[in-house]
């Protein structure tokens, strides 16, 4: 007869082993296909990932903001987050027109800038980024320039933009500005993502879309969207196909990225809500789907993350595409919230609660692949 301790330990050995297995990373084979045209390496993907959703996992580490408290740890209106090599957060305030700034255990430190139009002051920020030099630059919605302070919250310079009307500004490791410009023209009216040098001075454009029709508006249009990447390839597509499109510091395209999907069917439900408002004398052009995909978003080790407009079931948020640093799609994930920045395998979010309290909220993010 066999021992009955010694069953329970070959049971217990056996168990741990497939914990082990299955936390040690999932093992999967990619079904797509790669080809090159004209030096253009093109990546087709299928609709299904590599992997499940349990490839990918987030643990809440930090949560900053308070409804009612110290005014320091109060917001108005969140419209960016930026962290440093230190960890510390700035936190971007259009209402309030300054930077809120915390360590990376979520204490206040300083606030950067004061509304106004003067130097060291702001209008509305935007967003707000970290250069390589150790800087912070705001772009300003309402005076249309940006300003640079250093970490410590000491105004270095403005430089004008109003000559432009940039929206969605980034800056790359080599000080170059990279830009949505809204260029008004009579026969083009256009999206256009442009890069320019430090200065602001135009080195060329990498993509466009048209601006919105006021004779016959469509609210659901396909806009260009993009991201900066870690290594400062831009990744870039405008959405009336999946096609993703990654250009190098010469602003040379390198690499498409394709996935086939099933469009989503805009409801009846969606155009009422989002029409809400437009005055009656507007008319209106809706398609019958949405675009292929909302946004655009890339992580601290290349990995693209593309909101679709595929709803989580049974609750708030949308589904995310996420492709790896070589394009190939690797998971379908639910987030209920828009990355805003990524450190050190950390995800940082602008989250409300009920009461439309806004909250800075970091994740400890988990790949298991």
């Amino acid at each position: 007869m066999i021992n009955t301790t010694k069953i329970i330990s070959i049971i217990i050995f056996l168990s741990v082993s497939i914990m082990l297995v299955s936390f040690g990373g999932q093992k999967a084979k990619w079904k797509g296909k790669i080809d090159e045209d004209n030096g253009i390496i093109i990546v087709k993907n299928p609709k299904k990932p590599m992997y499940g959703e349990d490839v990918f996992s987030l643990e809440e580490e930090l949560s900053i903001g308070e409804a009612e408290g110290g005014e320091e740890y109060m917001f108005s209106q969140i419209r960016g987050i930026a962290v440093d090599d230190e960890e510390r957060i700035y936190v971007a305030d259009r209402k309030e027109s300054h930077i809120k700034v915390f360590d990376k255990t979520g204490k206040y430190l300083r606030t950067v800038g004061r509304k106004g139009q003067g130097p060291g002051e702001i209008g509305g920020p935007r967003s707000v980024s970290i250069t390589s030099e150790n800087e912070i630059m705001v772009p300003d919605l309402f005076i249309r320039r940006l300003a640079f302070f250093t970490l410590e919250g000491e105004f270095i310079k403005n430089i004008s933009t109003a000559t432009m009307n940039l929206m969605t500004t980034k800056i790359d490791s080599k000080g170059n500005i990279i830009a949505i410009d809204a260029v008004r023209e009579e026969e083009n009216s256009r999206y256009e993502l442009k890069k320019f040098d430090s200065d602001l001075n135009y080195l060329y454009s990498l993509g466009s879309s048209p601006l919105p029709d006021s004779s016959r508006f469509n609210p659901f249009m396909a806009v260009l969207r993009w991201d900066l990447a870690r290594n400062d390839q831009i990744v870039c597509g405008y959405p009336k196909t999946y096609e993703i499109k990654i250009f190098d510091t010469d602003g040379n395209i390198v690499r498409k990225i394709l996935k086939d999907h099933d469009p989503i069917e805009i409801t009846k439900e969606d155009i009422e809500e989002t029409t809400k408002g437009i005055p009656a004398r507007i008319e209106l052009s809706i398609p019958k789907y949405y675009s292929a995909f909302q946004r655009i978003s890339v992580d601290d080790e290349n990995r693209i993350y593309v909101l679709t407009w595929q709803r989580i079931k049974n609750g708030e948020g949308y589904y995310f595409d996420i492709f790896d640093s070589e394009g190939k799609y690797i998971a379908k994930i639910p987030l209920e919230f828009q990355p805003q920045a990524f450190k050190k395998s950390k995800l940082y979010t602008i989250e409300e609660d009920e009461d439309g309290y806004q909250y800075v909220k970091r994740y400890k993010v988990t790949w298991r692949y």
